[in-house]
């Protein structure tokens, strides 16, 4: 039977969640007529996603059809029940979410994280935001069919819901997946069954999954599908999905717009980030092995610890770059053989992490000579292209050699915005499961 059960107000939310499902490798079905479908076929299936076309009708009526979906679908296999809204909270969310509540049984509470970051409709102190703006001053509060004349998540809920309903704040999530958890749940030993939660990034959709697993919480996502991914992430594990996986972010490019990415990426998703004293790869062997070997143990020392691990060039602050003038002249060499000292360097340090543990299964590289002298050390004949994540940005595998199979994302340092960096590795846990 499938794990996860999405009931959305219409086909197209109900696609877009599964698509969402379907990048991280579930085999997620749209079924749009029980009466037409064999039972075998949706018990084939992780995720089942089941439009009830409610988002424009009376709310007795909506109430109706999403109940009469739960029930039909409801089963002890499923782990993620979802209630999926829309990102810009149109139609029945009162109403339908009491319907899979009241279906579920009273231990359930709803959990609503209604951001979706790519799609910049972010939740911040209570309010829905849409590219920055407030929603009910866009184009959706003169929607002709179902306007929204509010922007406070929390008082439309509780105009449309039976169920009392309370608001968890940013503040509250600063403190980490325990103190949320039991925040949660002091929420709920107050008599509330709605629960509001401001998020804004990934990073917060994954915190508050990681809390709601915590506290041990029955719930309900209600969401318009990224919350709804990132808990099934964690909770449903594919067959042939038997380790933890983790990724490595290889930075050597010192490219201003380099330094912004990671420091994106720093703030919106855990890292353990170590930076290469990149000089000291340059002071004799004896300094370059030392160094190379204290990185590889600063990652290997946290890597249990995260999911993320940067490796990251000091010359990413101009306070640390090099002149290699110096250093050309006290070696009598070129700057390509100066380069290609700091290039080696970043591929050993590669190659030993991914050597010593075997977690890591992701890696993502950022200037193009180290990502040649990744490919070269870990020998492999070559990629095998599979998407672009962004322009600019290629998701392929190792073809042969010692790690074939190794996902990576191979990035200029100079290209993207700011969240660049921060798209890449998010791709690569959805590639990953993890």
């Amino acid at each position: 039977m499938p794990q996860c059960v999405v009931i959305a107000d219409d086909l197209t939310g109900a696609n877009a969640t599964g698509v969402l499902l379907k990048k991280m490798n579930y085999k997620a079905y749209t079924v749009m007529n029980m009466e037409r479908i064999e039972l075998e076929m949706v018990s084939e299936c992780d995720c089942v996603l089941y439009p009830t076309d409610s988002r424009g009708v009376d709310a007795e009526i909506s109430y109706n059809r999403v109940r009469n979906v739960c029930k039909l679908l409801k089963n002890e296999e499923v782990k993620v029940y979802s209630k999926r809204i829309d990102s810009t909270l149109r139609g029945n969310l009162g109403s339908e979410t009491d319907a899979m509540l009241d279906e579920l049984g009273e231990e359930y509470i709803a959990i609503v994280a209604p951001c979706f970051p790519s799609s910049k409709r972010i939740a911040i102190g209570g309010y829905m935001l849409v590219n920055g703006i407030p929603l009910h001053k866009t184009d959706i509060a003169i929607d002709p069919k179902t306007p929204v004349k509010k922007s406070e998540i929390a008082v439309l809920f509780a105009e449309q819901s039976k169920y009392k309903v309370s608001l968890i704040c940013m503040k509250d999530l600063m403190h980490g997946k325990h103190y949320l958890a039991n925040k949660m749940k002091e929420c709920v030993r107050t008599g509330s069954r709605i629960l509001v939660l401001d998020c804004i990034t990934q990073e917060d959709l994954d915190l508050i999954a990681d809390a709601v697993i915590t506290s041990k919480l029955k719930i309900v996502a209600v969401d318009p599908g990224v919350f709804t991914a990132t808990l099934s992430r964690k909770l449903i594990v594919p067959a042939e999905k038997n380790e933890k996986s983790r990724i490595l972010a290889v930075v050597g490019s010192v490219n201003p717009n380099t330094r912004y990415q990671l420091e994106e990426l720093w703030l919106s998703q855990r890292t353990n980030n170590v930076f290469v004293q990149t000089k000291e790869l340059l002071e004799g062997e004896s300094k370059r092995t030392k160094e190379i070997e204290r990185v590889i143990e600063a990652i290997l020392a946290e890597s249990s610890k995260n999911i993320i691990s940067t490796v990251v060039g000091d010359g990413i602050y101009p306070e640390n770059r090099i002149d290699f003038i110096p250093y050309m002249e006290k070696n009598n060499c070129s700057l390509e053989e100066v380069t290609e000292c700091i290039n080696s360097a970043f591929a050993e340090i590669t190659y030993q992490i991914f050597k010593r543990e075997t977690s890591f299964k992701g890696l993502y590289t950022s200037g193009g000579d180290i990502t040649v002298a990744i490919c070269r050390k870990f020998k492999t004949a070559g990629l095998l292209l599979k998407d672009e994540v962004l322009p600019l940005a290629a998701y392929g595998q190792f073809l042969k050699g010692e790690f074939e199979g190794v996902h990576i994302i191979t990035k200029g340092g100079s290209q993207g915005e700011n969240d660049a960096i921060n798209r890449c590795i998010t791709y690569l846990k959805e590639k990953l499961y993890i």
